[in-house]
């Protein structure tokens, strides 16, 4: 199986849905634009959130396989992915990728 490298690209942040929506919480998302992990066998890298890994784990999986072009053609690069975690309040975006 192919490694896959798992990028964070981007993070966002909704106050205004949080105030009328989320009850407050003591520990928020901490991923930082620029962390990278593997993924060795699909399998989720270590320190990797749980949650945002259920949205990406169908992808990694087949690109792990060698499979890839979701979408036909949707990405400039076959073998990889943009994709968001599943938080509606502060949603991070995660570059995902074959690594050679």
């Amino acid at each position: 199986m192919k490694k896959v490298r798992i990028t964070a690209m981007r993070r966002s942040v909704y106050p205004d849905l949080m105030e009328k929506f989320e009850n407050p919480i003591e520990h928020a998302c901490e991923v930082q634009i620029g962390q990278e992990w593997i993924s060795v066998n699909a399998e989720r890298p270590e320190g990797f959130c749980g949650a945002a890994w259920e949205g990406l784990r169908p992808f990694v999986e087949k690109l792990a396989r060698g499979e890839g072009n979701f979408y036909d053609g949707w990405m400039k690069n076959p073998m990889s992915a943009m994709l968001s975690c599943n938080d509606g309040f502060r949603p991070v975006s995660y570059y995902v990728e074959v690594v050679e």
